[in-house]
């Protein structure tokens, strides 16, 4: 007898099921539990990490994120509105920026203002200085292109019309085209700032004092310090998580919210309005 469409899919979803149970239990008898609990949750000797790791480790990655995505968003509206504009200098300006930096390592910034700022302009950089401007300069090539994409996505019959109406064409970007462009790619910028919390542990390269430490240093410096394995490590991560977890939902709640989504729902309920009352 031939199975029915319904049927082979619940035969497939239960030989998925059956074959990750049975791997599953392989993995429990074979694995070294005792060593894993050794290596990544041997919690006793890295209790000193506490409460060093919260107020200074997270809180450093946390102001240098900040100040990097703040900068990085100013930046990279700028470099944004010159991508568009209609003199051609200052998009060619904003393009060679934005590949440059988009096709370069981030570490290679950070070295370069941790070392080559002193050794080339005789600057003395902070380590909170050096890891905002570095995660603003690269964070602005990024943040430019998802801007641009938000500002091309606002229908242009409203700046026309904000022109018929004798309003000058900077206060009709700042008043209209602006705000709406914000609304759509708050999504993205939310990835963004994850993605520049991530790349704030890049600033150990350059060296830094105790107090400026971020959640890698700490961690990288655990596993010398304490002998717990990588246990450190894992509660830099578990710090990282408290940070970008947020951030993700967050993420995804406005893009649920987003305009876009919000008109496509309402396309689909008016394409399914006349299919149901044909049926009806």
């Amino acid at each position: 007898m031939a199975l029915s469409n319904r049927d082979r899919a619940r035969l497939s979803l239960g030989i998925q099921a059956a074959i990750f149970a049975g791997v599953v239990v392989v993995l429990i008898i074979i694995i070294d539990w005792a060593a894993v609990q050794r290596s990544f949750f041997n919690l006793e000797p890295v209790m000193a990490m506490f409460p060093e790791v919260i107020t200074v480790g997270l809180w450093n990655t946390v102001r240098y994120t900040f100040f990097g995505f703040i900068f990085g968003l100013i930046g990279g509206t700028v470099l944004a509105l010159m991508r568009i504009a209609s003199f051609p200098v200052y998009r060619w300006i904003a393009t060679i920026y934005i590949e440059f930096f988009r096709g370069i390592p981030a570490i290679l910034v950070f070295i370069a203002l941790g070392f080559g700022a002193s050794l080339a302009f005789g600057l003395n950089l902070s380590t909170l200085q050096t890891a905002s401007t570095a995660l603003a300069i690269v964070g602005a090539a990024y943040i430019a292109e998802t801007i641009r994409a938000g500002l091309q996505a606002v229908p242009k019959g409203q700046m026309e019309a904000a022109r018929a109406l004798g309003m000058p064409a900077w206060r009709a970007m700042v008043t209209i085209q602006i705000p709406q462009a914000f609304r759509i790619v708050l999504p993205p910028l939310t990835n963004e700032a994850i993605l520049l919390t991530k790349d704030s542990s890049l600033i150990f390269v350059v060296g830094m004092a105790g107090s400026a430490a971020e959640l890698t240093k700490m961690g990288r410096d655990g596993i010398t310090m304490y002998q717990a394995g990588m246990t450190p490590l894992v509660v830099a991560g578990i710090c990282y998580l408290i940070i970008t977890v947020p951030l993700s939902i967050l993420a995804r709640r406005m893009e649920e919210r987003s305009p876009a989504r919000s008109s496509r729902k309402r396309q689909k309920k008016a394409t399914a309005s006349p299919v149901t009352s044909g049926v009806a």
